[in-house]
């Protein structure tokens, strides 16, 4: 088995991790604990690790308080942070004080200030906020390759060279566009389309309808991808839960492309990894986010 082989096992296996302790939180004492908080355009999720850096619980909650990366609810926002955080909280008889948190690629300067007032107005002392794509490779440990994460509203791309971000980007079309085309195709409200399109069973009979969305997601990775010489794609984020996306996905860009069991999940425990005990505050002019 090659080296990438291995690394992409170890994140299968660190996912399946976090699935278990969602449902059966690990309840021993820990020095620390650091959490990540994904405020997704579908769903927001938080999840937690010890001291160690291994997965003792976590939590999510489908909501509409963000659109293509933006905070449009923000009250609501705050809500559902604050009680996920206290619903593990008490699972974990303990206190959560440190977050990160992460943005869709280049929209530090329109939202970033928004997502990291969320964070804090929930709880939390917020250690770093960096892009989704590069959170996501805190788990896949990429060397070279790029790093897609297909969120509700948006598409995310980084492209790494010998382990180090060399670009990145964003573009609207993501899952609120998939679920728009299922609303259309099989006459539901917009909520149930949502619904309908999670399930996995129903799959197969969406592919075909969401066939041209899905080739736009890669004609936008193409695009991007292109002149950078990228060999491997690696799908992260909730949208590419839809199964059989990573076929066409590499059919449509002619590149190798993969998926973990559970892309939903890698990108929350990539955020927790880049928690630390040192509020944002004093790491300088590294976080151009206000105040």
């Amino acid at each position: 088995m090659s080296e990438k082989e291995l690394t992409f096992d170890d994140c299968n296996q660190l996912v399946r991790q976090f699935e278990t302790v969602v449902e059966h939180p690990v309840r021993e004492p820990s020095s620390v604990y650091y959490t990540g908080v994904d405020l997704g355009t579908a769903c927001v999720v938080l999840a937690v690790l010890d001291e160690n850096h291994k997965p003792v619980a976590g939590a999510y909650r489908y909501a509409d308080v963000v659109r293509d990366g933006m905070v449009v609810d923000y009250i609501g926002a705050i809500t559902i942070v604050r009680e996920l955080k206290e619903e593990l909280e008490e699972k974990l008889d303990t206190t959560l004080l440190y977050a990160a948190a992460a943005i869709p690629p280049g929209t530090d300067s329109l939202d970033g200030g928004a997502i990291k007032n969320v964070v804090q107005s929930a709880g939390f002392l917020i250690t770093a906020l960096l892009d989704e794509p590069t959170a996501a490779n805190a788990v896949l440990k990429i060397q070279n390759g790029a790093v897609v994460d297909i969120g509700g509203g948006t598409t995310g791309i980084s492209i790494l060279k010998n382990g180090t971000v060399v670009y990145t980007a964003d573009e609207p079309t993501g899952g609120t566009h998939f679920s728009l085309v299922v609303s259309g195709a099989c006459h539901l409200p917009f909520h149930e389309a949502e619904v309908y399109k999670r399930n996995p069973e129903n799959h197969k009979e969406l592919f075909p309808v969401l066939k041209p969305v899905v080739e736009k997601v890669a004609s936008i990775i193409s695009r991007h991808i292109r002149g950078h010489d990228v060999d491997e794609i690696y799908l992260v984020g909730g949208t590419c839960c839809l199964s059989g996306i990573e076929t066409l996905v590499e059919k449509q860009t002619g590149v190798k492309t993969r998926k973990p069991d559970n892309p939903m999940f890698v990108t929350p425990l990539g955020i927790a990894f880049s928690c630390t005990q040192e509020e944002m505050e004093t790491k300088g002019k590294r976080w151009n986010i206000g105040s």
